[in-house]
């Protein structure tokens, strides 16, 4: 069990460093950096805190903590991922939108050096 806690520590410690240094590069935004963040320290907390990990283990009715662990990281993990899969979806849409914007810009300005052109 402590190997597995050990090894949690050590991987939510590389997630944090990974994120923050993300972030110093202009790798990941900040705003999306934070859920990222909160998900290494939440797995950081539950990896060192054996009486947190069993007290959560038994109010899942799990008997063993480190499942718990892994499945409050899992489900963690899989909010995370839910919130940039929306953040894409967000900008996908966005992006369409500005793609048509640009494109009746473009039909009005051809339109308008159409017009000056046959009145020149």
């Amino acid at each position: 069990m402590n190997n597995l806690l050990n090894f949690t520590t050590g991987l939510s410690l590389a997630l944090v460093v990974l994120v923050l240094v993300s972030v110093r590069r202009a790798h990941i935004r900040v705003e999306y950096s934070v859920s990222w963040l909160g998900a290494a320290l939440t797995l950081l907390v539950l990896s060192r805190s054996r009486r947190l990990l069993e007290d959560m283990a038994r109010f899942l009715g799990i008997e063993d903590p480190p499942l718990a662990m892994l499945l409050l990281v899992g489900c963690l993990f899989l909010l995370v991922l839910y919130r940039v899969s929306m953040i894409i979806s967000e900008l996908k849409d966005a992006n369409i939108a500005l793609a048509q914007r640009v494109a009746i810009l473009e039909y009005h300005l051809q339109s308008m050096h159409e017009e000056t052109q046959r009145s020149g």
